[in-house]
């Protein structure tokens, strides 16, 4: 029998979790990873799920879930066709619906490098990894810990340099209205250097809703490149989480590209906890129709010597909503830091909205810090000058769209990745 519940029958937000929390599927294990699952849903149990007068979702309303009737999904493979990168051939690990996809799936790596997921490997030497970052109480990264049956996982050992890149596929598949809890851990050990690419897709026009959390440890002196892809279908929910740890001298650097879903929230939360860290969070978000998407990130300089770049653009069309909310936490143990934020909107149509929230928070009096954002319109003397060199209005339009949006594209290491979200940002 099909479990589903409905949280359109529940004004009351934390029955609503509740009733999330009842879809969750039983794991069919007695150890640490179960232990783990019942502490979160221990947590989720006292929650609910947040409302505009929570400070965090003061601009993105989650009542359009609160209207739709959520069951319990299962994999389904058959006609799928999952984006492929042709660097990444032979380390692929696609996941539908929350569970691994063997036949979808390519892993040749070599010695020194372990891509599998979590309910085929050893588990046991992730226990100190899995669910331990910081932010894994926040309401969302609960409810996945509490139902996740399955993650990918990504092993680097101490001085591998992985040459190719690694791509992480999650897939939602589904003909009904279905929750979906991917979850992936991706560790770097000392001296190690990594390429990752963690994309979302949704196949089909149904509603559903994903709820992704990503853990990402780097120890000392690792490095990982990391390209963030979320495109699901046009009627879905995503709200999505990645945590990252830098040990001293690490560097991390984050592409998030945010194209799909009818609403999505990413929070990219990172952790500098050893000195001369080094951390780059770049982000695009193109919202078109009624879309609401919206980025909270954080960024954490405990460490002296930390530096830190973030630049995030917005490109929001017709009835489209984007939010931004970054936050910069310099506390006094975390002198000669230098951290740059910039958050940089194009809005295209008279009804197109962004809210943005930059915020520094400087204790530590020996830094080097910036933030500041920008909402505006294309010029019209641009499109004037391009159209005197014989580009009619509606072209020269989307080559300055193109280009405001490929100042964080061109940025993405991987060729074959920049080549297809190049075709998709067109507006």
């Amino acid at each position: 029998m099909t479990q589903v519940t409905s949280l359109a029958r529940s004004s009351d937000r934390a029955t609503a979790l509740s009733q999330l929390l009842e879809l969750r599927p039983a794991l069919q294990a007695s150890n640490w990873w179960q232990e783990l699952r019942e502490q979160a849903a221990a947590r989720v149990q006292e929650m609910a799920i947040p409302s505009s007068r929570d400070e965090d979702w003061r601009f993105t309303d989650l009542s359009p879930l609160l209207q739709v009737e959520f069951q319990a999904t299962s994999a389904r493979t058959e006609a799928i066709e999952p984006s492929s990168i042709p660097e990444a051939a032979q380390s692929c690990l696609v996941f539908v619906n929350g569970t691994f996809a063997p036949q979808l799936s390519s892993v040749e790596m070599p010695e020194g490098v372990s891509i599998a997921s979590l309910s085929q490997s050893n588990s046991e030497h992730l226990q100190p990894y899995l669910g331990r970052q910081q932010g894994a109480d926040e309401v969302f990264t609960s409810l996945n810990t509490a139902s996740f049956t399955d993650a990918a996982v990504v092993q680097i050992a101490r001085n591998a340099i992985v040459e190719t890149p690694i791509h992480l596929v999650f897939i939602s598949h589904t003909s009904s209205q279905a929750i979906v809890q991917p979850r992936a851990l991706v560790v770097a050990e000392a001296n190690s250097s990594v390429a990752i690419v963690e994309e979302y897709l949704g196949f089909g026009e149904d509603v559903y809703f994903t709820n992704a959390v990503t853990e990402i440890w780097l120890e000392a002196n690792a490095r990982i490149d990391h390209t963030r892809i979320q495109r699901e279908n046009s009627a879905a929910f995503h709200i999505g989480k990645t945590a990252v740890s830098q040990d001293r001298d690490s560097h991390y650097a984050c592409r998030a590209v945010n194209l799909g879903a009818k609403l999505s929230r990413h929070n990219l939360e990172v952790y500098q906890t050893g000195s001369q860290t080094e951390t780059v969070m770049d982000g695009l978000t193109i919202a078109r129709d009624n879309q609401l998407s919206d980025t909270h990130s954080i960024l954490a300089l405990t460490q002296p010597y930390g530096t830190s770049s973030q630049i995030h653009k917005c490109i929001v069309d017709d009835r489209a909503h984007a939010v931004f909310n970054g936050k910069v936490f310099v506390p006094k143990a975390a002198q000669k830091t230098n951290a740059n934020q910039v958050n940089r909107n194009l809005l295209l149509s008279p009804k197109a909205r962004v809210d943005t929230k930059p915020q520094l928070e400087i204790v530590a009096d020996d830094v080097r810090c910036t933030h500041g954002a920008t909402v505006g319109q294309l010029e019209a003397d641009e499109v004037f000058y391009l159209q005197s060199r014989g580009i009619d209005a509606a072209t020269a339009r989307r080559l300055l769209t193109t280009a405001f949006a490929y100042e964080i594209i061109d940025r993405i290491s991987i060729p074959s990745v920049r080549e297809t979200l190049g075709g998709l940002i067109s507006p």
